[in-house]
């Protein structure tokens, strides 16, 4: 149902919505009998650690920019997450990044073992389907479980996580590197703002200007991403840092250069936000977000 929104504090609201999708979160990953306990706790471990949730805020914050209660988009929210801790689950793995550490915990190979963790990547990627289908009013359900399967699939989120394994060392320019990260990073930030729209019932101009807005925050985070990766503290980050350089990876800052990452980043977030323009102030959240992913030191 629409709802008449505040611009409420950034801080309390990202707070606010983060709980509840905790609490959605910790309800989805409460699995039955059948369930071995190995491969719950497994799940539980990833799923539920503690982060920021930036791609579920999107989901709802997307729902309140079209004026519409965003409790009804958490099954979307919730669906996402599970899409992408399963990405980082399978991108820990020593065949893929080969990292031990991840949202300030043993990645979960580390702790449980490769196969559990393998299965683990392939339940909450069959779950996010399921909640979508179960969760959602039919009609809508069927598109955002088309949209995220496409933004998960071979020519994004995967294709793009191929395209930068084979990447390594292998001087690609800056063009190259924005094509992988649109798809690798990019895809799941885009598709979070669009099935938030879509449980709201957005016309194609709010779509329209919502797929701007992801596609220039997705290309500003990863660059802070990397910026972090070679100066953040790992302790906030909750992940190694120097990892990417160390591995041959190609990132902005080794084509860029740090300044002109950093320029790049904040002309990229102050797009985004110049996209908003439709909503007005139903949109400050997303706005802020904008702000804060270039601000953010972790």
């Amino acid at each position: 149902m629409p709802v008449a929104l505040a611009a409420p504090d950034f801080a309390e609201l990202t707070r606010r919505l983060r709980r509840e999708v905790d609490a959605a979160l910790e309800e989805y990953a409460t699995y039955g009998d059948d369930c071995p306990p190995h491969l719950a706790e497994a799940i539980r471990h990833s799923l539920l650690a503690p982060c920021k949730r930036l791609r579920p805020l999107l989901v709802l914050m997307s729902c309140q920019a079209c004026g519409y209660d965003h409790r009804n988009a958490l099954p979307a929210a919730c669906a996402v997450e599970m899409i992408h801790t399963y990405s980082l689950i399978h991108d820990d793995l020593p065949a893929m990044d080969d990292d031990d550490l991840r949202r300030g915990r043993p990645s979960c190979h580390a702790q449980f073992g490769e196969a559990t963790a393998i299965l683990a990547g392939d339940a909450l990627l069959a779950q996010a389907f399921e909640v979508l289908a179960t969760g959602l009013p039919a009609s809508i359900a069927a598109r955002c479980c088309g949209e995220l399967a496409v933004a998960a699939g071979a020519c994004n989120l995967v294709g793009g996580q191929e395209d930068d394994l084979q990447g390594e060392f292998s001087g690609l320019g800056y063009e190259q590197l924005e094509r992988i990260h649109r798809r690798k990073t990019g895809a799941i930030i885009r598709v979070s703002l669009r099935l938030g729209a879509l449980v709201a019932g957005a016309d194609d101009e709010k779509l329209a200007a919502l797929d701007t807005y992801g596609e220039n925050l997705g290309l500003a985070f990863q660059i802070v991403d990397d910026l972090l990766d070679l100066s953040g503290n790992e302790a906030s980050l909750g992940k190694r840092t120097g990892k990417d350089s160390g591995h041959g990876k190609l990132t902005f800052p080794a084509v860029l250069g740090e300044a002109e990452s950093r320029r790049r980043a904040g002309e990229l977030a102050a797009a985004a936000s110049d996209s908003l323009a439709p909503f007005g102030s139903p949109a400050a959240g997303l706005e802020a977000l904008a702000r804060y992913v270039v601000e953010r030191d972790h």
